[in-house]
């Protein structure tokens, strides 16, 4: 048996970045002597329950790699070194490293899956949120990069994301094409495959599906463009005429003055809701309650919520940048401005053969994207890079 080091923090709010480390971890924990590196490892167990993956802790080994009492809210530079010589520490004891947590330095070559575009280099950062428009810093910022990646860096024995991007023995693997490549664009070629990340998420039939419900569940926050997506709906409605009902699950108060925005626009509109977050039979039971999903975030790495929205039987919109459109893989159901998002939603509303043709191709697409799909592609992975 192989031994196998896989780093996650599990130390954020639950999401859809955690479904790959736990898939990992189930796939892993009989197949190897595996070691999991966590931030915040009290979280793991409760998380494998939350998406309901099948984890034994008996069989896996697990290790902090941040400061006793760690707060992610007080991350800072002496954390990360912390972690980087408690990682490099454990790598020298591992046949393979891997990284579920996008590009982590283990002092050796190991496999890192991306699942987030701010993944620690701040110009690239910059980069993406400029809409991929290079975007030249001030004197001060680049000299202060330039310390910190060839003098700071290398006299602690650190490699900057740049270097370990850009070093051919490392294996990367980018969560959708979109984003990879954005990286080939800033850091140059690089050693890549595309991987989508897990979405086994599985609703079953609905019950009693509301024709004229659109439905939204994921983090409520301003980059997910939830006012553009109250916009949406409300003109299809006006174009309709039809009580078109549009629900949102997610934790409202994760930024307090965009929550009491949108708690005042649901005040005054009768078919506006906030559920507030949902997780398990009550997010199955939600998201088969309606018959239309809309997305909205342009810079979405790849977007598992849209997977789900598939899975349940839902119709969904995204916009034309990103990884979402990859998931629905329709340019009749991707749209550039919101007005032309409102108007395919009207269409959807009333044209009942446009809306049957892609009902069709949306199931075609939530069977690529399956639990069992999805396995399988995990499956051969595992045994290339473990064996």
């Amino acid at each position: 048996m192989k031994n196998v080091l896989l780093y996650y923090s599990f130390s954020f709010s639950f999401g859809g970045g955690e479904y790959l480390p736990l898939s990992f971890i189930a796939a892993l924990q009989n197949v190897c002597r595996l070691t999991v590196a966590a931030d915040m490892p009290s979280n793991i167990e409760r998380a494998a329950e939350v998406f309901g993956i099948g984890i034994d802790l008996s069989k896996v080994k697990v290790v902090q790699v941040t400061p006793p009492g760690y707060d992610p809210k007080r991350h800072n530079a002496l954390v990360s070194f912390y972690r980087f010589r408690h990682l490099k520490k454990l790598a020298r004891h591992a046949d393979v490293c891997l990284s579920a947590a996008n590009i982590m330095d283990f002092g050796r070559p190991a496999h890192h899956f991306i699942n987030m575009l701010a993944f620690g280099d701040d110009a690239f950062t910059r980069y993406v949120r400029n809409h991929a428009t290079p975007v030249r810093s001030g004197l001060a910022a680049r000299a202060k990069r330039f310390l910190a990646e060839f003098a700071l860096r290398p006299l602690l024995g650190m490699r900057s994301k740049r270097s370990i991007i850009r070093d051919r023995r490392e294996h990367v693997y980018p969560n959708s094409h979109f984003v990879e490549k954005l990286m080939a664009d800033f850091f140059g070629p690089f050693n890549s495959i595309v991987f989508y990340p897990p979405t086994l998420f599985e609703a079953g039939s609905a019950a009693a599906r509301d024709p004229l419900k659109v439905v939204y569940i994921g983090r409520i926050v301003p980059e997910k463009r939830i006012t553009d997506l109250i916009g949406i709906v409300e003109k299809a409605r006006a174009a309709t005429g039809l009580d078109v009902k549009f629900h949102l699950a997610g934790r409202l108060n994760q930024t307090p003055a965009y929550g009491a925005e949108l708690e005042k626009m649901a005040a005054e509109r009768d078919w506006l809701k906030f559920t507030g977050p949902l997780y398990g039979e009550e997010k199955k039971s939600f998201l088969l309650s309606g018959s239309y999903a809309i997305h909205a975030e342009r810079l979405e790495a790849f977007g598992i919520a849209v997977t789900e929205y598939l899975a349940s039987g839902n119709i969904a919109l995204v916009p034309d940048e990103g990884g979402a459109p990859e998931v629905v893989g329709s340019p009749d159901l991707t749209y550039r401005t919101n007005e032309e998002a409102a108007q395919i939603l009207a269409r959807l509303l009333t044209d009942t053969a446009f809306r049957e043709r892609q009902q069709e191709h949306c199931a075609a697409r939530a069977r690529f994207f399956s639990a069992e799909s999805y396995l399988g592609r995990q499956r051969e992975l595992i045994e290339s890079i473990v064996g």
